[in-house]
């Protein structure tokens, strides 16, 4: 699980799922449902072909993010992803680097970068701050309505994973949920903890409509509980694309 990554050989993260079925089986399975936005997250090396396989299988219809930068990112494009999702490239020694922001923008344009500010909290009451690197580095960057507005200049989407509760099906971060729809001017995915429809609920009134929420390792098709389709048919019911 997410929140169990770590660079520490001898204890290695958590792994909630493992599947015989291809990538490109399940982005298909998106495609037919007509669900847009998912998320291809490559976590470590040697997985970029089965990224690319999803991504062929429905041109247009998911993110790529894991280890993306200016040279990679174009090819992740032609092979039909959306967007790219990147964190770790755009901080150097825990600030943001405002050079390489522009150099990604520069290699795949605003309107096809997809923000990834997942964060986690220092203190138990404190604000959150993006962590990189696996989710394992804090940088000094601390959401804000502020941070928002800025970085909104450069991409098109915000994607938020609530790193203390990732991949652990514990329920929703509800207070930076709200913080999100409060701050947000673009879109944002939430992600971290969800487990049910009454967490999509939770999300969608406490973001003010504004936040869409990423659910995955509660899924039965990624050995959870929570049966796809009921979230598919809980998001045709209200005209969603996304989920």
């Amino acid at each position: 699980m997410g929140s169990t990554l770590t660079d520490d050989a001898s204890r290695g993260p958590v792994t909630n799922f493992e599947s015989a079925r291809p990538s490109s089986d399940f982005a298909a399975s998106y495609k037919s449902d007509g669900l847009g936005g998912g998320h291809v997250i490559m976590l470590g090396p040697g997985n970029e072909e089965a990224a690319k396989a999803a991504l062929r299988a429905y041109p247009g219809g998911l993110q790529v993010g894991g280890g993306i930068n200016p040279t990679n990112a174009p090819a992740y494009i032609d092979a039909g992803a959306s967007h790219v999702i990147v964190t770790s490239y755009v901080f150097k020694d825990g600030q943001l680097d405002r050079a390489k922001l522009a150099e990604i923008v520069t290699a795949v344009g605003k309107e096809r970068l997809v923000l990834d500010l997942s964060c986690r909290r220092r203190d138990p009451n404190g604000p959150f701050y993006v962590v990189t690197d696996r989710w394992q580095k804090f940088t000094t960057l601390a959401l804000s309505e502020e941070t928002l507005v800025e970085l909104a200049r450069h991409c098109d989407e915000f994607l938020v994973h609530a790193v203390d509760v990732e991949g652990k099906q514990s329920g929703v971060e509800t207070d930076l949920v709200a913080l999100l729809g409060q701050w947000s001017p673009l879109p944002v995915t939430y992600a971290g903890g969800a487990r049910s429809i009454a967490d999509l609920e939770l999300v969608s009134r406490l973001g003010g409509g504004k936040v869409d929420l990423a659910i995955g390792s509660a899924l039965d098709i990624f050995g959870g509980q929570l049966p796809y389709g009921e979230v598919v048919q809980w998001a045709k019911a209200r005209g969603l694309t996304s989920i």
